[in-house]
């Protein structure tokens, strides 16, 4: 783990924290964990649900884009959406462009609420799975980037049905190239007891 020292830089208060990982790594295991050692979590992936089920604008918006078959009955088809957007890079730019400042407006009220809790978390932190590829690191106090051995990610990906194949065809960096950019690597092999171990270092250091 990176960051041996209490990070000079981040001012009193509530660090924003970044966290990410490759696909199968355990971000979302990682990010429950964090909220059990008193961290205020947000997962930018559930944020971009609620707008795709709740904000009429962006429903209409890629309607008009590609179609009624993008939204059957009125309900958004992530999938069919995906299908469309990385199919292209203009395509993703434009829905990039129209979802990036939507979920930024959803992080902004949640960190600004978060930091006005009583008692004070340890920290915020967004689980972002691609915070790197899209250069928002800096927008945060720290970033942590979950990683773990090859043949266990391929095996949680799989129980998903998911492939790790389709992480390198969506443009994400290596995990080891996410772990070179991050403020904290964690590895996530072993037990939940040893993960939260490692994470509640991370969480010190954030506030030493």
């Amino acid at each position: 783990m990176q960051s041996e020292e209490p990070l000079a830089g981040i001012e009193p208060g509530v660090p924003l924290v970044g966290l990410t990982g490759g696909m199968g790594a355990g971000k979302s295991t990682a990010l429950a964990a964090l909220e059990r050692l008193g961290a205020e979590v947000l997962s930018t992936d559930s944020v971009v649900h609620e707008l795709y089920a709740g904000d009429e604008r962006l429903r209409e918006a890629v309607v008009g884009r590609w179609g009624a078959e993008v939204a059957p009955g009125g309900v958004v088809d992530r999938g069919a959406i995906a299908r469309r957007a990385f199919a292209d890079d203009g395509e993703r730019r434009w829905l990039e462009g129209l979802l990036w400042p939507l979920v930024g407006e959803r992080v902004w009220t949640w960190l600004t609420q978060a930091r006005a809790r009583r008692p004070t978390p340890r920290a915020a932190v967004v689980e972002v799975p691609m915070l790197f590829e899209a250069g928002m690191e800096e927008l945060y106090d720290a970033t942590i980037a979950v990683v773990a051995q090859e043949d266990l990610r391929q095996e949680r990906a799989a129980g998903r049905g998911h492939e790790l194949q389709a992480e390198r065809s969506a443009r994400q960096l290596s995990q080891e190239e996410k772990a070179r950019r991050a403020t904290f690597t964690v590895r996530n092999d072993g037990t939940m007891e040893e993960l939260e171990r490692k994470l509640s270092e991370v969480l010190e250091k954030l506030s030493g």
